[in-house]
């Protein structure tokens, strides 16, 4: 007997996982993401010691970005722990901004006039190799302990703070009633003008840009400027440019800053795609951050010879307002230094 399809109205529903979930679900094993790449020959390049000192962890839909049997990759080369991460090299240090100086309370820096930075957490969804917070102490710098009170205290005691960035780790790493409290505090703070977040996460798991997080957005009673990172093209796919457009739509502008990288865009077209592509998705070009000389990322330099060159020509191929400004950041200066 032929039985009657079932109406499409009533065919099962599969659940996507959450956002929580897929962070979660990460890979970890430097060896399993080269067998997922088809990369197995690169095993003896991985160092376990880079590993333990700072563990990979990568979403599996950012995985699914790199092109399969490709050592290059882009995407792979930020987050796969090489023995060159453990070469001591002059001039790269733990704390290569002042972070340590800046600190005026526990997870609050204060480096730049007007504008205090709240380290939310120490979680991120991916470990970038080049991140000039790897060696952080977290576990006794983080605003959230004790349920923001120190922060919030620093904040309130100095009108001259009108605008509270918040970083990281990752903010978005924590769940959006966490990030609700910490708003709803700062809420009765008359000085307090606008709201920066700067995340990886819209570009390296989209699915944390959910219902609940778009909500949280368009309820503040501030401007929010919502900086992404993102280093290369081939990092946005459907699922960011929806991300993106969430973000938009809570009344959030988007800009991207990006880090100039040996082996990932230090060529004026990988600079170029990125600009172009990261403004087809509704974001802005913002910062190009010359890397942060942290120890253990000096073979991802870019000399600022080359910086400055490829930023030049960058600026004759494309329209004004897809160059970001070339960047470094230098402990104690008063702002972000331009080439």
């Amino acid at each position: 007997m032929i039985t009657a399809a079932p109406h499409p109205l009533q065919l099962p529903r599969t659940r996507q996982p959450g956002w929580q979930q897929l962070w979660r679900d990460a890979v970890r094993d430097p060896h399993e993401l080269l067998a997922l790449l088809g990369l197995q020959s690169m095993a003896p390049r991985v160092s376990v010691a880079a590993g333990q000192q700072f563990a990979m962890r990568v979403p599996r839909g950012f995985v699914a970005r790199m092109a399969h049997g490709d050592p290059d990759d882009p995407l792979l080369r930020q987050v796969l722990p090489l023995d060159d991460e453990m070469r001591r090299v002059p001039g790269f240090d733990l704390d290569a901004v002042g972070d340590g100086a800046a600190t005026t309370a526990t997870g609050v820096l204060q480096k730049y006039r007007g504008r205090a930075l709240l380290v939310a957490t120490g979680s991120c969804a991916i470990n970038c190799r080049y991140c000039f917070r790897r060696h952080f102490p977290y576990a006794e710098q983080t605003a959230a302990r004790d349920g923001w009170r120190q922060a919030i205290a620093q904040i309130e005691s100095d009108p001259g703070i009108d605008e509270v960035l918040l970083s990281g780790g990752d903010p978005l790493s924590l769940a959006t009633p966490k990030l609700a409290g910490l708003t709803d505090a700062l809420r009765p703070l008359p000085h307090i003008k606008r709201l920066r977040i700067h995340s990886r996460l819209p570009i390296v798991l989209p699915e944390r840009v959910d219902d609940d997080l778009r909500q949280w957005l368009a309820s503040l009673p501030w401007p929010v400027a919502f900086v992404v990172h993102a280093n290369h093209a081939n990092e946005f796919d459907g699922h960011v440019d929806a991300a993106i457009a969430g973000l938009r739509d809570s009344g959030a502008q988007v800009l991207n800053q990006s880090v100039l990288l040996r082996g990932v865009n230090d060529s004026v077209d990988a600079l170029a795609a990125l600009s172009e592509r990261s403004f087809a998705a509704g974001v802005l070009p913002y910062y190009l951050h010359q890397l942060d000389r942290v120890a253990g990322v000096a073979h991802f330099e870019v000399d600022d010879q080359r910086a400055l060159a490829l930023h030049r020509e960058l600026a004759t191929r494309l329209s004004g307002y897809l160059v970001p400004r070339l960047v470094r950041e230098i402990a104690g200066d008063t702002g972000k230094r331009p080439l």
